[in-house]
């Protein structure tokens, strides 16, 4: 059995419905988080090389890095892995901790999961990150079904192995 293809006007109305939603609900919040997600204690920020030497400050090769990282002799909250970078359990070097604000928040550099943390269109659908103390999943909910327009219903799923990924999906009404 074949997927069908979201619509491109469906997906782009989703994609915005997430960013407004961020933008709206999110954003606002975080100066003032319990928990800010910059601080890397239970998510993994995936990295590019120019982030990790940009963030890190570093002045030697992407060899010598890579060889240094594998001999753990590197930052040990950095992990390679299939060209990328996993960086977990420490600040990010970009959180601002006195302003509680990111440095490089409007900069093309901004890695593309902070900005898509924790709400983000996905196809058919849009995924919340519960972790977030920001996301409200009502509010999230009513955000969308405005977007879309009563020709939808939305079914939300939480995630077997990880519950707090809640995934919100459109069903076309029927009748």
């Amino acid at each position: 059995m074949s997927r069908r293809k979201p619509r491109p006007r469906l997906t782009g109305e989703l994609a915005a419905a997430a960013a407004a939603y961020q933008a709206a609900a999110v954003i606002p919040h975080c100066p003032e988080c319990a928990k800010p997600c910059c601080k890397l204690e239970s998510l993994v920020l995936e990295l590019e090389w120019k982030q990790i030497k940009s963030f890190w400050r570093l002045d030697e090769s992407r060899p010598a890095f890579d060889r240094r990282l594998a001999a753990g002799k590197g930052p040990r909250e950095i992990r390679e892995a299939g060209g990328l970078y996993y960086v977990h359990g420490k600040p990010c070097p970009a959180y601002d901790d006195a302003g509680a604000c990111c440095r490089v928040y409007d900069q093309a550099i901004k890695p593309a999961g902070c900005s898509d943390f924790p709400v983000y269109e996905d196809g058919n659908c849009i995924t919340a990150d519960l972790r977030c103390e920001a996301v409200d999943l009502d509010a999230l909910t009513e955000s969308i079904a405005r977007a879309v327009g009563p020709g939808f219903r939305i079914v939300r799923t939480a995630d077997e192995e990880f519950p707090f990924i809640v995934s919100l999906t459109l069903k076309r009404k029927t009748g």
